[in-house]
């Protein structure tokens, strides 16, 4: 059981006269909690003391004391329910609870992986019940998770979520249960950062309901994901991340999760919590389309709890929806557009142009400083005729058709285009003229021997500029 344990109650002592301790169930920021046996009646219980070093601190004590007083005065079957306190002879307070058979829903999402929507939606509105009473009894429980929801069955084997830990709540002005005492520095470190909203990690204090809005939206982003909507290497990260970015969308996690229920979980993680929901009414009227039929009634009961008219809640829940809807479709046809998406293909069309645009520059430069280096033309009687002798000449070809479309050799081009055209000479053909034959009998290559030495076939850097651009551009089809 480890000493911590052992200094608070060993294994088989009886407390009180009949609780009997068997083992460990679970340990916390503040206590430990284990399973006992009712002596006399064999009803297996769930007892939980405070820590030693807890024990410490008056106001936690006193907040230990609240939680048993609260979760009596919750008579939701969804808060796990307090039969007894006592004190141990160590002066440590101590909590006999209903033992509960089953796992927490973090222990749940290890075990299968994300849930199904109408499941998980099922089970968020299972909380929300409980969640609904706490608040109208000013109560808000600031340390909601999948962790302290804990999945049992009833009766008839129904699935029953209950809400645990009312440890670290808090009660607001007006609460029945009492006034809130004050924050110490113990407590301010306690709870789970990962589901905390923007308002309660800069202050535990400036807090009210819509926290637990924050943290509800929170706890189903990962019930339907596997995976927190926000995740860091330090707290520091985390805060900052909570404080000041969006969560990483909830459909590139599950493509399966409808847009209208991502609008919802967004809805929940407003920065400002003025633009969350303003109730757990509210929240469970816009999860009603993705909720199964058996948890229709979870709906009714909380707005009923909270005292809120379905018909006035719809008109509610419409408008809030309306104008967020218009508020992400302004933002998405905007200049730029909101998704990551649409910035990266307009970026992407940028630099295709960008990238074209150097091209034809480049290309452009490339043509202007070859015709500025091309030699003056020279008279077509000066320019050496020159062609490849061939070692081995090629047979005759066979005789071309006749008319004025025959093509002359390739010997005979390849003479042509070593000719620079003169002014003086009008009548010289171009580099790509081909010329016909003057008879159509069998076209055999015409060996010309030069009159000078011999020189090595042109090179493409020889060829004209236009002929030079135009092999660029088709290159790049």
């Amino acid at each position: 059981m480890g000493y911590k344990m052992q200094s608070i109650v060993p294994e088989g002592a009886v407390l009180a006269g009949k609780y009997r301790v068997e083992r460990v169930l679970g340990k916390g920021g503040m206590g430990v909690v284990v399973a006992a046996s009712h002596v006399q009646l064999g009803q297996r219980v769930a007892l939980k003391f405070l820590r030693p070093e807890a024990c410490e601190h008056r106001d936690v004590v006193e907040r230990f004391l609240r939680e048993a007083r609260a979760a009596v005065r919750i008579h939701s079957e969804h808060v796990a329910r307090v039969i007894d306190v006592g004190e141990l002879d160590t002066g440590s307070p101590y909590m006999v609870m209903e033992y509960l058979a089953g796992a927490d829903l973090n222990q749940v999402l290890g075990t299968r992986g994300p849930l199904p929507i109408a499941e998980a939606v099922d089970y968020l509105l299972q909380a929300g019940e409980a969640i609904a009473e706490a608040h109208a009894l000013g109560i808000v429980h600031r340390d909601l998770k999948p962790a302290n929801l804990f999945l049992t069955q009833r009766p008839d084997r129904s699935p029953l979520v209950k809400v645990l830990d009312f440890g670290i709540s808090k009660l607001l002005h007006g609460s029945p249960l009492g006034p809130s005492t004050s924050m110490t520095g113990t407590l301010v470190t306690m709870g789970s950062p990962i589901y905390m909203s923007p308002e309660q990690v800069r202050s535990a204090k400036d807090v009210d309901t819509r926290t637990d809005i924050w943290a509800l939206g929170v706890i189903l982003y990962e019930l339907l994901t596997g995976a927190p909507a926000y995740e860091a290497d330090t707290i520091s990260e985390l805060i900052i991340l909570i404080a000041t970015q969006p969560p990483a969308p909830i459909r590139s996690k599950c493509p399966d999760v409808p847009a209208e229920l991502e609008m919802v979980i967004l809805r929940c993680l407003e920065k400002d919590r003025e633009n969350r929901y303003p109730n757990v009414a509210a929240l469970a009227h816009a999860l009603r389309p993705f909720a199964p039929d058996t948890a229709r009634q979870s709906i009714e009961r909380i707005a009923r709890i909270l005292g809120q008219d379905p018909q006035a809640l719809a008109t509610q829940v419409s408008l809030l929806h309306k104008s967020q809807a218009e508020a992400v479709g302004a933002a998405s046809n905007g200049p730029w557009g909101r998704t990551h998406a649409g910035r990266r293909k307009k970026l992407g069309i940028l630099a295709v142009t960008a990238v074209a645009a150097c091209v034809v520059g480049v290309v452009a430069v490339a043509i202007k400083a070859r015709e500025t280096s091309q030699p003056p033309p020279v008279a077509a009687a000066e320019a050496p005729a020159v062609v490849v002798v061939p070692a081995d000449p090629a047979p005759p070809s066979p005789a071309l058709p006749p008319g004025p479309a025959a093509a002359t050799s390739t010997t005979e081009i390849a003479l042509d285009r070593q000719r620079p055209a003169s002014p003086s000479t009008p009548s010289a053909p171009s580099a790509l003229t081909t010329r016909a034959p003057s008879s159509p009998s069998p076209a055999a290559p015409r060996l010309v021997r030069p009159t000078q030495k011999r020189t090595a076939p042109a090179s493409p850097d020889t060829q004209p500029p236009a002929t030079r651009a135009k092999d660029l551009f088709d290159d790049t089809k």
